[in-house]
């Protein structure tokens, strides 16, 4: 599991605040406004509002929201259009960073992220520059024990997976992109996901020390929470004792 995914699966399992979550909400919500409109509304005919759905679900998000945000989508309801922006950059000690966002206003978006990258020493890139370091993957995450891991392993191997990689008390599982929902499908037989859906993964990381690590990942966690951000990734690993630091700090 990448190191911004470990850091990530832990913060979700502590939980999050109400302000946090109702961030989280909207943030999701948004996601389905737009496959709504690039898609139709339709979950049958739409892959991309699938995808959406079942992130929300995956969240804990309630019906009633998720049904606004398709009403929302379809044009039924007003609202600003959103334009979906990506934007590279390099983090602190050269971290290759992407940043995915939904914005009603690119101007003020790409400034937001531009002061973050300079508050902590980075700076945002031109297009191309880093995205080349990352691929499309379908990345499924599972909690286990080590038991269940080799179960889950073969399950997702019989269902296309091309990958599965075990770590402390999850299992991490890649697939295309086309064939993300049937290999969660296969794996929700035997557990629930933590989390599926489509993202960048580094082809190559880059570890860091314990120093380093923590840095960059409060950084990305800053990036994370600026409103018009949908997600982040990055290119870092490190070693497990960087986890057990952030956690002591949470």
């Amino acid at each position: 599991m990448s190191g911004h995914s470990k850091w990530s699966q832990i913060k979700r399992k502590k939980g999050v605040s109400d302000q946090r979550r109702g961030q989280l909400f909207t943030k999701i919500a948004r996601e389905i406004i737009v496959a709504v409109k690039e898609g139709g509304p339709s979950p049958e005919n739409n892959f991309r509002l699938r995808l959406s759905i079942q992130k929300a679900k995956d969240s804990n998000m309630p019906t009633d929201n998720i049904e606004r945000a398709i009403i929302k989508g379809s044009g039924e309801a007003g609202g600003a259009a959103l334009a979906e922006i990506t934007l590279e950059g390099y983090g602190p000690h050269g971290v290759a960073i992407m940043v995915e966002a939904l914005t009603d206003n690119r101007n003020r978006t790409v400034q937001e992220v531009r002061s973050a990258f300079s508050r902590y020493g980075g700076s945002l890139a031109s297009s191309g520059a880093v995205s080349w370091l990352f691929d499309n993957r379908g990345v499924i995450v599972v909690e286990s024990d080590g038991a269940q891991a080799e179960e889950l392993a073969l399950v997702a191997i019989d269902a296309g997976a091309e990958d599965v990689k075990e770590e402390k008390g999850y299992v991490e599982i890649l697939t295309t992109p086309q064939n993300l929902e049937t290999v969660r499908k296969a794996v929700e037989k035997i557990k629930p996901p933590v989390s599926a859906q489509v993202m960048r993964v580094a082809k190559k990381t880059v570890v860091l020390d314990e120093d380093q690590a923590v840095k960059v990942l409060k950084f990305l966690d800053h990036l994370e929470e600026l409103d018009d951000v949908q997600s982040v990734c990055a290119n870092l690993d490190y070693d497990e004792a960087v986890l057990e630091k952030l956690q002591a700090q949470a």
